[in-house]
């Protein structure tokens, strides 16, 4: 099953409930609609080289887990590049791989491609832990995925951390540079 908004009714929670919360909790956001796009390469081709086209900090999303079973919700710039062997001890874990298509609906609620700092609103029991570039949190602009690759969100990387706390999700910060 794909991750559009053609699914969203399979959601546990829609993009429009978390367009809800986002304007109830006073966080300002810009929405795009576009194509499903599922990696970052997808979203680079989308956007090609028009000048001026969403300025910011676009971000990835990776969803992993540990030997532990622990879950951990990595974001970063689109094109850092992360080695999961270092970011294990960085975090105070070992074997981090790539969590499966099954357990990221279990614990996020989304479908691969529409992973982002928004699906924690579906982490009531805070299972995943969040771990955030520090070089985000400063972004004027950072764009996500609002549940679903057809949708992506404009906002400041402070409303970011607003949004992160709502969801009772403290972010670990860590430089990658």
């Amino acid at each position: 099953m794909d991750a559009s908004s053609a699914f969203k009714d399979s959601l546990p929670t829609s993009p429009e409930t978390l367009l809800d919360k986002l304007t109830s909790v006073d966080i300002s956001f810009t929405t795009h609609t576009h194509p499903p796009l599922r990696t970052v390469e997808d979203a680079k081709a989308f956007r090609g080289d028009l000048p001026g086209d969403l300025p910011g900090a676009h971000i990835k999303n990776l969803y992993l887990r540990d030997r532990k079973k622990r879950n951990f919700l990595v974001v970063v710039p689109e094109d850092r590049q992360i080695d999961l062997k270092s970011l294990g001890g960085q975090i105070g874990s070992d074997r981090l791989s790539f969590g499966s298509a099954d357990r990221l609906f279990e614990m996020l609620g989304v479908r691969p491609g529409a992973v982002s700092p928004f699906t924690l609103i579906n982490d009531p029991d805070h299972k995943v832990q969040l771990i955030l570039d520090a070089d985000l949190v400063g972004q004027s602009c950072l764009y996500a995925h609002p549940l679903v690759n057809d949708m992506t969100l404009g906002l400041s990387g402070a409303d970011l951390l607003r949004f992160t706390a709502y969801t009772g999700h403290q972010p670990q910060l860590l430089s990658f540079a």
